[in-house]
C-alpha cells in the first residue's frame, strides 16, 4: 500500500509539471510577440542613439532572462537577437553562433551543435527580432532534471508524505494483527469463538463470520464423536453376548471342525471388542484436546509400574520378558487415564509383534526439562519411509502378519499431542525390531 501511494505521488507529480510546462509554453508564446513588439519599439526609438540603444537593448535582455530563469538554470532562458536594415545591433552574451532567423511571424525548431530552439522572427519597418528558448517539452524537462527541478522536491516531500501514511496503516491494522495472532495461537483443535471484538465493523463482520464457522465446525465434530461414542457402547454389548455363546458352544462342541470354527468366531470378537474399545479411546482423547479437563502432576515412573505389572500376565503368556530401567522419579502434567492409554497401547503393540522368547524393554530418564520414555521390541520393525504414515488412523505397515485395526498409534500420538510432547520412531539397538521414542514437558516433583 506504501510502494501504491509512492507511485500514485510520483504520477501525480509528474503530471502536475507536465501540466506547467505545456501551460508554459503556452504562455510564452503569447508573451513572446508581446516583448518582441516591445524591443522594435525601443530598437525604432533610440535607431539615432546606438549607445543608448544597447544599453536599453541589454537592460530588456537582462529583465528578460531573470524572469524566465529558474534559479540558476541559464538553459531554460530565452536568447534575443536584434536587426536594424540587415545589420545585427544586439546578440544575447550566450547566443550560440549560427543561428538563423525564422521567416516573418513564424515559429520553427531548429537545431544548433546538436541541441534543439525554438525560433521566433517578428518584423517591423526594416526591424527584425529573433527570440530563441529552448526547444521542445522533453528537453525542458531534462534541464530542470539536471538541476534538480523534477526528482528533488519528490525526493524531499515523500518521506514526509509516506512517515504518516506508513504510521495510520500500521495504528489501522493493529486490531487485524490482535485477530491474525490469536488465529495463529490456535490448536487445530481449539474451536472457541474468537475473544476480540474488534470496533470496526469490515472486521468484526469478518471475526463474526469465523465464529460462526467455527460453531458450525465444532458441531459438526461434536456430532461425529458422539455417533461413534454411541455406536461403540451399542456395540459393546452383543459383542459380549457373542462372545459369552460362542464360549458356551466351544463347552459343548465335541467335533473338532466345530470346534475350531468356534476358535475363529470368538478370536474375531476379541478383534472386533479390541477394535471398538480402540474407538472409544480415540474419540475419548480428541474430546479431551478440544475441552481439556483438570491437569494435574504425575508420577509417570510409578504409573510404568502400574502398567507393567498389569500387562504381565499377557507377557508371560506371549513368552516375552518385560524390563524397565527408570532413572527415578519423573513427573509429568497431565490426565492420569490419557497417560495409561499411551502406555498400555505402546506395549501391547510391542508384545504384539515381538517373538517369543524375546525381550521388551522399557525406560524412563529425564533430559533437559523432559520426561524421556522409550519403548523398545524385537519385532520387524518399520521400514523408514512409513514412520510418518503409521499416525494415521487404520494404516497399517505392508505385510504385516500379526492382527491389528491400526489405531494403537493413533491414539498413542493424539495423547503426545494433548501433552504438547513429540513422538518419534527408531531402529531399536542392534538394528532389529523398533523403538518409540515419547518426549513430554517435565514438571518438577
Amino acid at each position: 500500500m506504501v510502494l501504491a501511494q509512492m507511485l500514485l505521488l510520483t504520477l501525480l507529480w509528474s503530471l502536475a509539471v507536465g501540466f506547467v510546462m505545456i501551460d508554459g509554453s503556452q504562455e510564452a508564446m503569447v508573451s513572446n510577440r508581446s516583448m518582441m513588439q516591445a524591443i522594435i519599439s525601443v530598437s525604432d526609438n533610440l535607431a539615432e542613439q546606438p549607445v543608448r540603444q544597447q544599453e536599453s537593448l541589454r537592460l530588456i535582455d537582462e529583465a528578460v532572462r531573470e524572469a524566465y530563469m529558474l534559479g540558476e538554470v541559464e538553459e531554460v532562458a530565452p536568447i534575443m537577437l536584434v536587426w536594424q536594415q540587415g545589420k545585427l545591433v544586439y546578440r544575447s552574451p550566450y547566443a550560440p553562433d549560427g543561428i538563423r532567423s525564422a521567416g516573418p511571424d513564424q515559429m520553427e525548431i531548429v537545431y544548433i551543435k546538436g541541441q534543439a530552439w525554438r525560433s521566433s522572427t517578428l518584423t517591423h519597418h526594416g526591424t527584425r527580432v529573433t527570440v530563441l528558448e529552448a526547444g521542445g517539452p522533453w528537453q525542458f524537462f531534462v534541464t530542470l532534471n539536471s538541476h534538480g527541478y523534477y526528482l528533488l522536491p519528490l525526493l524531499i516531500s515523500l518521506p514526509f508524505l509516506l512517515l504518516p501514511a506508513w504510521l495510520s496503516i500500521w495504528l489501522a491494522m493493529r486490531p487485524w494483527r490482535a485477530v491474525a495472532q490469536e488465529v495463529a495461537a490456535r490448536g487445530p483443535h481449539d474451536l472457541r469463538p474468537l475473544a476480540g471484538k474488534p470496533p470496526h465493523g469490515e472486521l468484526a463482520s469478518l471475526v463474526d463470520n469465523i465464529n460462526a464457522l467455527l460453531h458450525r465446525v465444532q458441531a459438526s465434530a461434536e456430532r461425529e464423536r458422539s455417533f461413534i461414542s454411541d455406536a461403540t457402547h451399542e456395540l459393546r454389548t452383543p459383542l459380549a453376548a457373542m462372545r459369552i455363546n460362542v464360549e458356551a458352544l466351544q463347552a459343548q462342541a465335541d467335533n473338532p471342525r466345530q470346534q475350531e470354527l468356534l476358535d475363529g468366531i470368538l478370536g474375531s470378537n476379541q478383534r472386533a471388542a479390541r477394535l471398538v474399545g480402540q474407538l472409544l479411546q480415540l474419540t475419548r482423547n480428541e474430546a479431551r484436546l478440544e475441552a481439556p479437563g483438570e491437569l494435574a502432576p504425575q508420577a509417570l515412573d510409578e504409573l510404568l509400574q502400574d502398567r507393567l505389572a498389569a500387562m504381565a500376565g499377557l507377557a508371560q503368556q506371549r513368552g516375552i520378558e518385560l524390563e524397565l530401567h527408570s532413572s527415578g522419579p519423573v513427573c509429568v502434567t497431565g490426565q492420569r487415564e490419557s497417560l495409561v492409554s499411551l502406555v498400555d497401547n505402546l506395549l501391547e503393540n510391542a508384545l504384539k509383534y515381538s517373538p517369543r522368547d524375546s525381550c521388551v524393554t522399557v525406560s524412563l530418564h529425564a533430559e533437559r526439562g523432559q520426561a524421556v520414555l522409550h519403548v523398545a521390541d524385537q519385532g520387524p520393525g518399520i521400514a523408514p519411509e512409513l514412520h510418518a504414515r503409521v499416525f494415521d488412523r487404520f494404516f497399517r505397515a505392508p505385510q504385516q502378519e500379526q492382527a491389528g485395526s491400526g489405531l494403537g498409534l493413533a491414539i498413542v500420538a493424539s495423547v503426545v499431542r494433548q501433552h504438547g510432547g513429540t513422538i518419534a520412531l527408531h531402529r531399536a539397538s542392534g538394528g532389529q525390531g523398533l523403538l518409540v521414542e515419547v518426549r513430554l514437558p517435565q514438571t518438577p516433583a
